[in-house]
């Protein structure tokens, strides 16, 4: 007997909801449109790493420095986004290149899949941050006195997490996969990330069990962020994943505990 066949019509359907619904799931396993970005210059890449030396090596990624010195450090709300601002300044004007070629661009380049997963990824993190530390959270909305200082902790969290993808991922990521490969520059990267400044101290402190299970857990992290910026090249959407978990994970539990 001759083969039944589907109606031509149904494999038509069939094929457009394939498509319609691609890119909407494509995020999921890190498949992204190629990103419109420009490389920068090769004369630019010992400025970029000067850069994280001041900032992580010297100045320290909280003003460390300043302690040292015996200086006042600056509350979190005015030391963070200082040194955002700090770190841009000197990207744009001491290094010359513009942030979107270090991943931070603009909407209008997004491709569909990049701003479906941002979407997704952002409903479904403050869903499941929301259960997992629903305690806090509901002292928190509670508690109407806590409100503003609710929105700078937020607006810092967001600020802190940006902050830490330019330098590791947007700049080192960056600057490291041009000089030794897309995998070479990922774990570099991570690896300072995890065991650098910026995480230096949770070796003080606490048993070997506990510090282990802590920086495998950074460094796990840090790799997802590595892999998703390698292919979405969109250090909006790490930042923000990024600030979101601080400010669940450090500024909810701060508010309130």
């Amino acid at each position: 007997m001759p083969e039944e066949r589907r109606p031509a019509s149904a494999d038509s359907r069939s094929s457009r909801l394939r498509t319609a619904l691609a890119p909407h799931w494509k995020g999921h396993v890190l498949w992204f449109d190629p990103a419109p970005i420009e490389p920068y210059a090769a004369a630019s890449g010992w400025r970029l790493l000067l850069i994280v030396g001041l900032v992580e090596g010297v100045l320290g990624p909280r003003l460390g420095l300043l302690q040292w010195l015996g200086l006042e450090v600056p509350p979190a709300w005015a030391r963070v986004p200082l040194l955002f601002a700090v770190v841009l300044a000197l990207v744009r004007w001491f290094v010359g290149v513009e942030p979107s070629r270090l991943g931070l661009r603009r909407w209008a380049t997004w491709g569909t899949t990049e701003r479906s997963y941002f979407v997704q990824v952002f409903v479904l993190a403050n869903v499941i941050f929301a259960t997992i530390f629903a305690e806090p959270v509901a002292a928190l909305l509670g508690n109407r006195a806590l409100w503003g200082p609710g929105v700078v902790v937020l607006i810092t969290s967001l600020l802190w997490g940006f902050y830490q993808e330019l330098i590791y991922r947007g700049i080192l990521q960056t600057e490291l996969g041009r000089r030794w490969g897309a995998l070479g520059g990922i774990l570099a990267a991570n690896t300072l990330y995890t065991f650098g400044p910026l995480h230096l101290y949770h070796f003080a402190g606490g048993t070997l069990l506990g510090s282990f299970v802590m920086f495998a857990g950074i460094f796990a992290i840090g790799l997802f962020f590595g892999l998703l910026f390698h292919r979405s090249a969109n250090l909006w959407i790490v930042g923000t994943f990024h600030g979101l978990g601080d400010w669940y994970i450090v500024g909810v539990s701060g508010l309130v505990g």
